[in-house]
């Protein structure tokens, strides 16, 4: 049984654990069933299905998060909290009658239910964690799982005696098609007149709505920028006439260098394939793909984010020389451009982050999460810190 979700960061992991489960024991001649248990509103309720997979959905409620506890106690976060329980026992219902031998918790609101349902019924929990610093969910969940995979071994530090226990680093797992690209397709794909394979390439996204606070740091830059990059800018669907407007202002030569959209498709693994730095925020799953493929990057945090995850993140990249992190609440044009600046000019200093990257990444996170899973479910013993992919 699989639950997470309301969110890319959560749904994409377990959709990926799954996927690298049923190609394991496909190679060993087993067949894997699996049900998914979401919300009825969360990306998971259109993923799930869309990929042929069960779903049922039990109710849950949203904490709403402040510094200020005495404003938590407001009439959504109360009515929320009353789902809960009513959850539970539909997630203990479900659990009891389909028997998993195994439930992955990608986090997200309704991994508490389900997780709570998991100790009811005494079915075998594993937590997987994408961010340095487990999510609320994740935190309510860890003591009781059987096993807490983590995403990086920075977070074994930060857990509890008691979690850190039966805690294994596995790594995020992250989309295979990203690990397809080919550079030289890009190019011909977005229809780049101006390209220029003497200058680096700078990817910049938003995420699939996009940033207008990274758009904006990027319109006031995309002089300067054009100058010394290609640049390759996913904007988001609201952004992109704005975007264009901007851009149809400069000299026609380095406007030739620059493709703007609101949306990446089919290319995404091609544009990152090309992309000698990355613009971005700073999710669980943006930090995994960029670590996994080895991208320096220089990265705008959402500021506040649920738990300060995106900042957390940022700073851990950046302390291990693979980003830059902007991480102030607005972070100005002339930051962003001196970050930009010495990693445009300096192959070096590309190449020094990129190889800190890659040291981070964990291009095999998938099969370490489902060595974890079928380890719990078959009751073998776990070893301790990172687990090792075994290419089942």
């Amino acid at each position: 049984m699989v639950t997470g979700g309301g969110t890319g960061g959560h749904t994409y992991p377990a959709l990926t654990a799954v996927r690298t489960m049923q190609s394991v024991l496909g190679h060993h001649g087993v067949d894997l069933d699996v049900l998914w248990v979401g919300t009825a509103e969360g990306l998971e309720a259109r993923v799930a299905p869309a990929e042929g997979i069960a779903f049922k959905t039990v109710p849950t409620g949203k904490l709403r998060r402040s510094s200020n506890p005495l404003k938590m106690l407001n009439t959504q976060n109360m009515r929320d909290l009353g789902r809960v329980p009513k959850g539970v026992v539909e997630a203990r219902a479900i659990a009891a009658d389909y028997k998993a031998d195994v439930i992955l918790s990608t986090g997200g609101y309704v991994a508490v239910p389900v997780g709570l349902a998991a100790r009811a019924t005494k079915t075998k929990l594993v937590v997987h964690e994408q961010t340095v610093r487990l999510g609320l969910a994740n935190r309510i969940l860890a003591r009781s799982a059987t096993a807490v995979a983590v995403s990086s071994e920075s977070t074994l530090k930060l857990l509890p005696e008691q979690v850190a226990a039966h805690a294994v680093v596995t790594g995020n797992p992250v989309r295979p098609a990203v690990f397809t690209g080919d550079a030289a397709k890009a190019v011909s794909a977005l229809g780049m007149p101006g390209f220029s394979a003497n200058l680096p390439t700078v990817y910049v996204t938003g995420g699939a709505q996009g940033s207008e606070q990274i758009n904006s740091l990027i319109r006031e830059n995309l002089p300067w920028l054009l100058s010394v990059a290609n640049v390759v800018h996913q904007c988001g669907p609201n952004w992109v006439e704005k975007s264009r407007q901007f851009a149809e202002n400069l000299p026609a030569e380095p406007r030739a260098r620059y493709w703007v959209d609101g949306f990446v498709g089919q290319e995404l693994p091609d544009v990152l394939a090309l992309a000698s730095v990355v613009v971005a925020r700073s999710g669980a799953g943006t930090i995994s793909e960029l670590t996994a493929l080895g991208k320096p990057s220089v990265l705008v945090p959402l500021v506040p984010s649920a738990g300060d995850e995106q900042k957390h993140n940022a700073l851990h990249l950046e302390q291990a020389g693979a980003a830059v992190a902007l991480v102030k609440e607005r972070a100005n044009a002339d930051e962003l451009r001196r970050a930009l600046a010495p990693i445009l000019t300096d192959h070096g200093q590309r190449e020094a982050m990129a190889q800190a990257a890659r040291v981070l990444g964990k291009p095999d996170a998938a099969t370490r999460l489902v060595e974890v899973l079928l380890a719990v479910a078959l009751g073998a013993v776990l070893d301790k810190g990172t687990a090792r992919g075994s290419g089942l």
